[in-house]
């Protein structure tokens, strides 16, 4: 298949978050420095073609500061199809959760315990140290500056996040912090979701029908390498995952420093590992994290490419709820994506 032309698809466009009410996020998101933009509506009969969810939905995109990708949409189902995620296990096939970036991690985990505290929904684990780039540089404690990051995961009944904090190091577009927000915090920086593929067949829509850069491949994280991954992975002696990176055409597979926020990782567990379903618990009507859109260039052209495909139950094009050309689509690893015409 021919591949996509540069600028085509940008990095992930929104994480889509499903509500029943939408003061108590309004004020959430707030706090991270996001503010409405857009306001939509779709009837029942309008929702169903799109999204598949034969209910009325309200739509707000937030925005933060000048991004143009890591954006928030809060959709507000008249009868939502169940409660979604919640705050179960990360470790499992269909889950989705946004990372991202702030340069006050303690603030988070002060809030947290606080929370925890208050007898709230809440679930989080410790800041942990991890060294994401060069990792075979040997450190001098006391010496020379440690160079990583401290990253902790918050679960809410209505969100799956991870934070991290970089210490004495910066990639100039990954991640922009608004430093006037509570918590001094990016737009979503990367998405995630959870597969088990062997073959790795599945990761192939990604790069050859979507158009976007594998920018870091087969990166393996275990019980005994990553303190942070075993804890927010739930892993077990012996267990790990393998991690692949997908970043739109402006980024790099090689320059580590022309990163750009925005990216999909896709957690790869072996099937020799038994992980629940939760894929019905994760799709538009759904509440919480249940839905990421792209933006892309031509949406006739990735009309015909999807089609092309392996994806199933591909939606018509037409308007969504703000009005811009729209199709939805199940990708071949179970998830369900919508893309989005726009100028890019």
């Amino acid at each position: 298949m021919n591949q996509v032309q540069p600028l085509s698809i940008a990095g992930i466009y929104e994480v889509c978050i499903g509500v029943a009410d939408a003061i108590p996020q309004l004020q959430y998101w707030e706090q991270f420095g996001y503010r409405i933009g857009k306001i939509g509506e779709f009837s029942a009969s309008e929702a169903g073609e799109l999204y598949g969810v034969s209910s009325k939905v309200r739509s707000i995109r937030l925005y933060h500061q000048d991004a143009d990708h890591g954006l928030i949409r809060l959709m507000i189902w008249e009868k939502p199809t169940n409660d979604g995620l919640q705050m179960s296990s990360m470790k499992v096939k269909g889950n989705r959760w946004a990372t991202t970036l702030t340069a006050d991690l303690l603030n988070v985990l002060n809030h947290a315990e606080d929370a925890e505290s208050a007898n709230l929904s809440v679930k989080y684990t410790s800041p942990h140290w991890e060294i994401i780039y060069n990792k075979e540089r040997k450190p001098r404690p006391f010496v020379e500056a440690a160079v990583g990051v401290r990253e902790m995961m918050l679960l809410q009944p209505l969100s799956r996040q991870v934070f991290f904090q970089r210490f004495n190091y910066a990639l100039p577009n990954y991640g922009k912090i608004n430093p006037n927000a509570f918590f001094k915090t990016s737009q979503i920086t990367h998405m995630g979701m959870v597969i088990q593929d062997d073959s790795k067949e599945t990761l192939l829509f990604y790069e050859e029908v979507l158009g976007l850069i594998r920018a870091r491949d087969d990166v393996e994280t275990t019980f005994e390498s990553s303190l942070a991954g075993r804890e927010i992975f739930e892993l077990q002696s012996g267990e790990g995952f393998v991690v692949t990176a997908f970043d739109d055409p402006r980024s790099s597979k090689t320059d580590f420093q022309a990163a750009r926020s925005g990216r999909l990782y896709i957690l790869r567990f072996p099937s020799s590992i038994a992980l629940s379903d939760g894929f019905d618990r994760a799709n538009p009507g759904c509440l919480g994290m249940s839905l990421y859109t792209y933006r892309v260039s031509s949406i006739a052209e990735y009309f015909e490419r999807v089609k092309a495909s392996k994806a199933q139950k591909i939606t018509e094009i037409v308007a969504n709820e703000f009005g811009e050309q729209s199709f939805s689509f199940i990708a071949p690893d179970g998830y369900f994506w919508t893309l989005i015409e726009s100028g890019l």
